[in-house]
């Protein structure tokens, strides 16, 4: 049986020849046009993530707000009333920034192009 400091050892030394072995082709098409490339690939699927934590959240946040506002019916010297009315809030605005998300997309665009003003090509001024 191999004792642990073996094990390290060879476990470093199979770690070692593999990357020697794959060195050349990891770094043949190492670039930054490259690397921008796969972060902007990575970051693809982030718009839905953030919209199904916002939905969660926004549910949660929802459902704790009516609970709040139970206990203060039930009790309102122990809890406030704005307490259920923050997290009603934070859960509406939650549930509303997908929607603001895709709108923006939809102004801004997703081509990378920017966006122009407008111009004034032409201008008259009419004397009675």
């Amino acid at each position: 049986m191999l004792k642990a400091v073996n094990k390290k050892s060879l476990q470093f030394q199979a770690a070692f020849v593999v990357g020697i072995l794959t060195a050349g082709q990891a770094h043949a098409g190492n670039n930054f046009s490259n690397i921008a490339e796969n972060i902007t690939g990575s970051i693809e699927e982030l718009p839905g993530l953030v919209t199904a934590l916002s939905y969660m959240v926004g549910l949660l946040m929802g459902v704790l707000g009516v609970l709040k506002i139970k206990d203060h019916v039930e009790n309102p010297t122990q809890t406030p009333m704005k307490d259920g009315a923050i997290r009603l809030a934070a859960g509406g605005a939650l549930f509303a920034l997908p929607i603001l998300f895709e709108s923006m997309l939809n102004t801004i665009g997703t081509t990378g192009v920017n966006v122009e003003p407008a111009t004034l090509n032409r201008a008259t001024f009419n004397t009675l």
